[in-house]
């Protein structure tokens, strides 16, 4: 393993310290956030003027006084109950998936989540959170809120659930209310509010990998903060707005777009039962003769990619919704590898019905052997410049003064360019390597099917396996010991001993020197990585504890099977060869060093001439 190999590790664990610079504040930002998340999300106050003075005349005066009710619509994966104050959504459960009591996942309920739809009328603002509806042709898949006059005139909210869907339709229409809006009203304001509930053991890594997320018309899908508070107002036409957390979503999409976005999220204390406080008012078309109905659809369900995928099947017109983007992979060249590699992998291993764990495992496996070849270079390149390390000594000890570092350089490379080396043959194998890494480490946090599944000691590979717990908080740790996370970090240190006795081989001088200075941040690296990772999930801790390991296996069968002594005599043939040839010119490296000998030669030449003409 060459310098360029551990060039890649630092590489990876800048990577990996940049992404820690972002997370790594998550408790301070969330006490921060606690005085303004302390306080209860309140349901939306009456209009003042409506509670001072009643207006009697107005249309729908009778249906502000009702009963509370719930009409629930049902199918074998979701349960979706229509509350008749103010014809809304109340409450989502999710029948497959359960929670941390082991009953079904209720993704929102009560005064956690309300929505409002406002309409602008010739009087005061019309907000039928205010008012009592009145369910009409009531199934367990359809049905009607009517917010109706004493004259006919109505406002409706159609509801449905197809079978084996995730998907919600709904329809606002107007019936006869033309006169009650000014000429040019053509536009809905909607207020949506969601407290995100936790689902998962761990606070802080759910909290990590949830967000507010919305899609630009035509565009990418893009979010709010998911480590700090957040607001922002989207001036772009917008298709969808979910409200996500780290494995499920609800998602409101428009099928008139919504334009006037302002979106919200403030993190929520820990220890409350709660992720984050989600809210979003947005505006869409409204026609008010009820000519054209506007159509929205609810998507409340997993975050698994290939369900997102499917769900353009059941848009509204066929529309391509892109929900699949609420599973983040990752930056372009990472995302590519998940999205045509590993997910198909996975995918054809977890429907062999194979246990999660094996199935990393067998993932690994096949991603090491994928990038042997190019690993067996870079470990081939280190070897043959530790074969020559007695011919560098030798240089070095030509050189010995600073001034002649240039000198010396160029002979070492001139060296290795007669002996047929290339010293840089190790950096573009590792950069191959890297990002698959950081691939998995946008995939296994956001693979569902990891979610409550147990191996070996881990009762849920998708959070922390705190095997060792106790009752107190500690600073840095929490409140747990992650045994992955231990395994992990302990085959890093044994991994990065490998590594650093092997770099001793090749390097000499003040290459060696240096060496030594960066020694103590390569095995520190390992215990700031338990630090990092102690919270992460047990399924990404396993998974690159099997990395490592395995990679530290192929380091130590290629240092068993290299013969030193022939690679040597492979290397003097080279030699020969290239001495017999007068043709044969230093290129690369060495070529590039020789110019800029050659131009400093002639740069203290001319500054010489110089010297003396004065």
């Amino acid at each position: 393993m060459d310098k360029n190999t551990i060039t890649g590790i630092v590489l990876i664990a800048l990577v990996l310290i940049g992404f820690s610079y972002f997370t790594g504040n998550q408790n301070a930002v969330t006490e921060t956030a606690a005085p303004v998340a302390a306080e209860a999300p309140q349901p939306r106050a009456a209009e003042p003027v409506a509670a001072a003075v009643a207006d009697t005349t107005a249309p729908f005066y009778a249906a502000r006084k009702g009963q509370a009710r719930e009409v629930v619509l049902e199918n074998e994966k979701v349960q979706v109950s229509v509350n008749t104050k103010g014809g809304r959504i109340s409450k989502v459960v999710l029948k497959e998936y359960n929670d941390q009591q082991h009953r079904p996942v209720v993704l929102f309920a009560g005064e956690d989540a309300d929505m409002d739809f406002v309409l602008d009328t010739k009087g005061e603002p019309l907000h039928t959170g205010d008012y009592y509806f009145t369910p009409l042709n009531a199934t367990d898949s359809t049905v009607t809120m009517q917010l109706a006059a004493a004259d006919g005139r109505a406002l409706t909210f159609d509801y449905r659930l197809p079978r084996e869907s995730y998907m919600v339709d709904m329809t606002l229409a107007a019936r006869g209310l033309q006169s009650l809006f000014p000429a040019k009203a053509d536009e809905v304001l909607i207020h949506w509010r969601d407290r995100i509930r936790q689902q998962e053991k761990g606070f802080y890594f759910e909290n990590l990998y949830s967000a507010l997320t919305y899609k630009l018309t035509g565009d990418d899908t893009e979010k709010l903060s998911e480590q700090e508070s957040d607001e922002e107002r989207v001036e772009a036409a917008v298709d969808w707005v979910a409200f996500k957390n780290q494995y499920f979503s609800a998602v409101l999409i428009g099928y008139q777009t919504f334009t006037d976005v302002d979106l919200k999220s403030v993190q929520l204390e820990e220890k409350s039962g709660y992720l984050k406080d989600y809210s979003a008012q947005m505006a869409t078309a409204f026609d008010p003769s009820g000519q054209k109905p506007t159509q929205f659809q609810f998507f409340f369900g997993p975050n698994q990619y290939r369900l997102l995928q499917s769900m353009d099947d059941h848009s509204l017109g066929g529309k391509d919704l892109e929900l699949e983007d609420l599973v983040y992979l990752g930056w372009p060249i990472v995302k590519w590898i998940n999205r045509y590699f590993t997910i198909y992998v996975f995918d054809f291993l977890t429907q062999l019905g194979l246990p999660m764990g094996v199935v990393l495992l067998l993932i690994t496996i096949l991603l090491h052997i994928i990038v042997y070849v190019p690993r067996r270079k870079s470990y081939m390149s280190s070897a043959k410049m530790r074969v020559l390390k007695p011919k560098v000594d030798a240089i070095n000890e030509k050189y010995p003064k600073q001034e002649d570092a240039m000198k010396k350089q160029q002979e070492i490379m001139a060296l290795y360019s007669q002996y047929g080396v290339n010293p840089m043959g190790g950096c573009l194998p590792v950069l191959i390597q890297m990002p698959i890494w950081i691939a998995m480490f946008n995939f296994v946090p956001n693979a569902i099917e990891l979610r409550q599944q147990s191996f070996l000691w881990a009762d849920d590979l998708s959070t922390y396996d705190d095997v060792i717990r106790w009752s107190y908080e500690l600073p840095l740790i929490g409140n747990h010991l992650s045994l992955f996370c231990l395994l992990f970090c302990a085959t890093n240190l044994i991994y990065t001993y490998m590594t650093m006795r092997q770099q001793k081989e090749t390097l000499s001088g003040q290459q060696a020197e240096q060496m030594k200075i960066m020694q103590w941040m390569m095995y520190a690296m390992p215990v700031f990585f338990f630090f990092m990772f102690n919270k992460y999930s047990a399924g990404l801790n396993y998974y690159y504890f099997i990395s490592i390991l395995a990679g530290a296996l192929v380091m130590w069968y290629l240092r068993k099977t290299t013969d030193d002594a022939k690679l040597l005599a492979k290397l003097e043939a080279n030699y020969q060869a290239n001495k017999n040839n007068p043709n044969k010119k230093p290129s690369g490296i060495a070529a590039r060093l020789e110019a800029l000998q050659k131009q400093q030669e002639a740069m203290l030449e001319a500054q010489k001439k110089r010297q003396e003409r004065r």
